[in-house]
């Protein structure tokens, strides 16, 4: 169903865009400017790295020239967006922007005239529109470019046509919703949805984060593994687990090799014992889920758990090659060998070397990796700060930082964007470290921006407001730039 209202309000921004740099000239804005690339999943790619290497139109001369225009939706995106180019919907190609709202809202949203396409809605979204029962999840594009997957906050993820938005089929990946929460976004490789658990603010048991793995073609629930209660597979009943916590709420949810199919997730507080329980640890288990690889934890667990100080604040970072990095709440990034934490007796300790988020702080967001000029950059924001690294010799040099804080960065065509919850999407120069712009934008919570096609898409608003409307910000060039 259209939203009348945010529709109004785009066509009204476009009104003075037509009047500044003349309508032929804007309808040649596409053709201009798009790069034809898709941005399927969060962050891009199965590692999340947030650094497409393409060019995206954009550059360090034009992006102070970007028109911001805004489209008013039927719920908030506390996450972020994806998008395909040239997608068929109702018979017609558009370039389109997707997003699942904090009560299970699947929308689509055309790029370039900012029409709603097509809005999806859970059968039973009115028993929980206005709860606590919420989903920050951002949702995964099927490589046939004609399905999509979405979480909802009944537990359960859909597999919707590109088409029209109808569901295809729906499968619960938790027998208590009310406690367990899809919070990170999920992910597909070949054939399979890898989608994560975690809890709701407060850590109210019973609860356990996990490991779901589905079926892309019939939905069919094919392995579970649980990080409490590890031994036993498939969904469980939390309460008959007798321990809870070790969420799974990375922003980046599992991260993926893209060789051999591994995935990486971290925990949050909860037991561990290094046999059965994996709380506040970070994990690698196989493809589908039903074997694990390797396993890491800080020597000072028991002191992390006591003190709310969750590992799995943020997903795992995969730097290329043997190299892996794990941030946490304790204000620290370690940087790990796959290979030495290899196996499954348990490992404590092993890091290479461990050095400070960007102020010290709490790391809640996913860090960007980009491959540069012959090196690997990793880029990470924090509430206090923005910091660059390059990985040389096996250690994370530091290369430069600043005391702006923000959510989970992107890296293109040689542009850093660091959107501030507070307001504002500050673009950097990525190697220099210099701030160029800071781009007009409401406040937020967890939501960070892509930038693909000549564009950049930001959802504004904070799931915590538990608000039913939200706000699209979708930047473009004007012709002529």
């Amino acid at each position: 169903m259209a939203d009348t209202a945010g529709l109004f309000r785009c066509l009204f921004t476009l009104i003075f865009v037509f009047a500044e740099v003349g309508m032929l000239g804007l309808m040649a804005q596409a053709a201009d400017h798009g790069t034809g690339k898709d941005w399927p999943q969060f962050g891009w790619d199965l590692t999340s790295s947030s650094a497409p290497p393409d060019a995206t139109g954009i550059t360090a001369a034009n992006v102070a020239s970007l028109k911001r225009r805004q489209v008013d939706l039927d719920g908030t995106v506390d996450a972020s967006v994806i998008y395909l180019h040239q997608a068929t919907i109702k018979g017609s190609k558009h370039d389109v922007f997707f997003v699942t709202t904090t009560y299970g809202k699947t929308i689509a949203v055309d790029a370039n005239d900012c029409a709603i396409l097509w809005e999806y809605t859970p059968s039973k979204y009115s028993t929980w529109e206005g709860t606590r029962q919420i989903t920050n999840s951002t949702p995964v594009a099927d490589p046939d470019r004609q399905h999509i997957y979405a979480a909802a906050p009944d537990g359960a993820i859909r597999k919707l046509a590109i088409s029209d938005g109808h569901a295809l089929w729906t499968t619960p990946i938790t027998l208590l919703p009310r406690r367990e929460k899809i919070t990170s976004p999920l992910k597909e490789f070949r054939g399979h949805i890898v989608a994560v658990t975690g809890g709701y603010v407060g850590d109210q048991p019973p609860y356990q984060g996990h490991v779901a793995i589905l079926d892309a073609q019939s939905g069919k629930l094919l392995h579970v593994w649980n990080s409490l209660c590890s031994d036993r597979a498939g969904l469980i009943e939390p309460s008959s687990c007798p321990d809870a916590q070790s969420a799974i709420w990375g922003r980046a949810g599992a991260t993926i090799d893209v060789t051999t199919g591994n995935i990486f997730v971290a925990t949050g507080n909860g037991p561990y014992d290094g046999k059965t329980n994996w709380g506040d640890a970070l994990i690698e288990l196989n493809s589908d889920a039903t074997r694990m690889l390797g396993n890491y934890t800080p020597t000072n667990n028991t002191e992390l758990n006591d003190r709310d100080l969750d590992v799995g604040s943020t997903s795992p970072v995969l730097l290329g090659g043997d190299n892996l990095a794990q941030g946490g709440k304790d204000g620290q990034i370690r940087l790990l060998s796959i290979k030495a934490i290899a196996g499954t007796a348990p490992h404590k300790d092993h890091e290479r070397q461990t050095v400070s988020t960007p102020s010290e702080a709490d790391l809640f967001t996913a860090p960007a990796v980009w491959r540069h000029s012959g090196k690997t950059w990793m880029f990470a924001a924090d509430k206090g700060g923005t910091a660059a690294w390059t990985l040389k010799g096996g250690k994370l040099v530091s290369m430069w930082k600043d005391g702006n804080g923000g959510t989970s960065p992107v890296v293109a065509g040689g542009l850093l964007y660091v959107y501030n919850p507070g307001g504002g999407l500050r673009v950097y120069d990525a190697v220099k470290g210099n701030q160029i712009t800071d781009l007009e934008s409401g406040r937020g919570h967890w939501n960070s921006p892509i930038v693909v096609d000549g564009k950049i898409a930001l959802p504004e608003g904070n799931a915590n407001k538990h608000a039913s409307t939200g706000v699209l910000d979708i930047w473009a060039l004007p012709a002529g730039h």
